[in-house]
This record gives structure tokens, sequence and C-alpha cells, in this order.
């Protein structure tokens, strides 16, 4: 199955849209986070990704009762990322109702918080986030490399209990020029957990051209909020 999932990137308590994730590059910037979560629920979404910048970018969740209420009031799926440092914090929020949290430094720095975490929670309900530049993972809110590439991190993450990958192509996002579908085809092909990937979608082509890569999932951002298509036109490419 084949899921469009609209992102709501969460920074100063609003809802934003940044070029390659850069603070102050913001396409959008949109006051009632909530309201928008309301919105694409309206228009067909069933689920919601949710990310706090700044919790991703400085580890601060300054965000964490906006997304609070958005759990408590859009009655669809949730998965939730951004700043999440330690078990306690996947814990609150996969407790507090999110359906899947997503880890991406703690993760890189503890391999072992993603073992322990789906052996409580089960697997289903953690998501690891590989974001990559030029073929190698980033953390801190892409703001540090590290040595280790995609796939080498995609294995080792399905072996410890990891549901699925969120694979964005640091690359691509935010620039509204395309997608490169060889990164996640690569990734999809490496492993046999699903792949939900991210950057760079522009038009529904480009959602098209990521379905064929066999991921099971497509995060849409940039392109929604700046009407390159309605989130209706994007939902009918899902599987019926």
């Amino acid at each position: 199955m084949f899921k469009v999932i609209p992102a709501i990137d969460l920074k100063n308590k609003k809802c934003v849209s940044l070029i390659q994730g850069i603070p102050g590059t913001e396409r959008v910037s949109i006051d009632n986070p909530l309201a928008v979560a309301k919105r694409w629920v309206s228009e067909g979404a069933d689920v919601l990704h949710l990310i706090d910048l700044d919790g991703a970018i400085e580890g601060k969740r300054l965000n964490s009762s906006i997304i609070r209420s958005i759990v408590r009031n859009s009655c669809v799926e949730t998965q939730v990322g951004g700043g999440i440092r330690s078990k306690n914090d996947a814990a609150d929020l996969l407790n507090a109702g999110v359906e899947r949290v997503i880890l991406g430094t703690a993760a890189i720095n503890d391999p072992f918080l993603v073992e322990e975490l789906a052996g409580e929670f089960g697997k289903k309900r953690i998501i690891v986030a590989l974001d990559s530049k030029n073929g190698k993972v980033t953390t801190h809110g892409w703001a540090m490399a590290s040595l280790f590439s995609t796939i080498e991190l995609g294995r080792k993450f399905e072996k410890l209990g990891a549901g699925s990958i969120l694979f964005t192509d640091i690359n691509t996002e935010g620039l509204l020029k395309g997608v490169d579908p060889a990164p996640t085809n690569e990734l999809v092909q490496a492993l046999d957990i699903p792949v939900i990937a991210s950057g760079g979608i522009t038009n529904l082509y480009d959602i098209e051209t990521i379905k064929k890569t066999g991921a099971k999932g497509i995060v849409v951002g940039a392109a929604l909020y700046v009407g390159n298509f309605t989130l209706k036109e994007a939902l009918e490419l899902e599987d019926v």
C-alpha cells in the first residue's frame, strides 16, 4: 500500500516550509498549525507527518503542545519526529496517542534505543529517519555529517527492530526541482522493511516516480503548500 503523507513542519509554533531545512529560509509560514492539520484531514489525509524543527535543530521540543493538540483533534494516524533524544521522549509521545515516532539523531547515537523501543511498543511504531546528503547520513537537523552510508545504517536498524525507514534526500529537499529516484530505489532494494521517501517532490509526476521505486509512502511538503497540486490529486495516486 503506497501512501501520500502531508508534512506539517513546526518551528516557533508555526507551520513552515524551509529550503533544505535551513532556518530563515521559510517559503511558507502559517500561524495556526492545528488548522492546517484539520485542512489536510478534511481533504482526505489519513496520516499526518509532524516534525518539530526546533527539536531537530536545537534539541528543544518547543512545539510539543501543538503536536499534542493535533494528535488529540485530528482523529487520524500521526508520525512524529524532531528532538526525540531519549526513551522517555519517545514513550511520552507514544503514550499520548502518536502512532509512530521518528528517531534520527538519537538512533545514530544510541542504536540500541531502537531495539529497546521496538521491544516495548512494537516494531511498527518505530521509524528510523535516515537523512542523507551525497550518500552519507546526517544528524542534528542535517547539520552534522556521519561516516555511515544510508544502506549500511538501513540494514543495521532493520536488524535492531525498526518497523520502517524514513529516507530524506537532502540534495533535493525543499528545492522544488524534482526528485532523484536512484537513492530511494537502492535503499528499497537493500531492505525488507518499508521505506517512506521524502525530498524533492515538485509535481504529481514526482510522486509517481517515487512510487515506482517500491517505496511504501511519500512525504509531501513544499509543493503542497505552494499549490503545485492539491492533496486530493496526490491522494488519487495512492494504491486503491
